[in-house]
């Protein structure tokens, strides 16, 4: 009997065993979408998920691609357009929250970018009743402003800058603001969206 250094008996080897070859997932190469818009059987815009996830929808059968981009992946025998939108071939019901979150970057895409006050390129948020007179920090009462606009009205009031809004602040609504605060919103995902081409997220 074979035995080891320190003088037990040696194991022996077990039966070689090849490694199971596990199914292979088509994987998104650099340059190609990170993400996908997925819509429900409805085509209304559910969420945004990674391209990865939206090839193993297809694949499942589980969804169905809308739009692809011209970046095509391969597994095994299997070659897949990597999927920019997808629509799901079953319907789930999701419940939404009954209004859009409040944030800096949801503002400024409500306000298309710019200084509600002068129409240059925004880089900070105003309350236009300052919050030192009470205003709030509500949709109705924050706007997208220019550094410059922000630090002449200071805790202004409009009427006492003799400055008007072009239009009164609101609380946006639609499927595509659900999607805000997540991600840059792909243009080619606008018509799914209802967005005018001069919005991005």
């Amino acid at each position: 009997m074979r035995r080891a250094v320190d003088g037990s008996p040696a194991s022996q080897p077990g039966p070689r065993r090849d490694p199971v070859p596990l199914p292979l997932t088509p994987v998104p190469g650099r340059g190609t979408a990170a993400a996908t818009l997925l819509l429900n059987a409805t085509y209304e815009p559910l969420c945004v998920v990674s391209s990865r996830r939206a090839i193993v929808l297809v694949l499942a059968q589980k969804a169905v691609s809308v739009d692809s981009s011209e970046d095509v992946v391969h597994a095994e025998s299997v070659a897949v357009p990597v999927p920019v939108v997808v629509r799901l071939t079953r319907y789930v019901r999701v419940p939404y929250p009954a209004q859009v979150p409040l944030s800096r970057r949801a503002v400024f895409t409500r306000d298309g970018q710019t200084c509600v006050y002068c129409g240059s390129s925004a880089t900070s948020i105003d309350h236009v009743v300052p919050r030192s007179r009470g205003g709030t920090h509500t949709w109705d009462n924050v706007v997208a402003a220019c550094r410059r606009c922000n630090h002449t009205k200071a805790d202004r009031s409009l009427a006492e800058m003799g400055w008007k809004l072009p239009h009164p602040p609101h609380t946006p609504s639609g499927a595509a603001w659900r999607l805000l605060g997540h991600r840059t919103v792909d243009p080619r995902w606008r018509e799914w969206l209802g967005m005018p081409e001069t919005v991005s997220a």
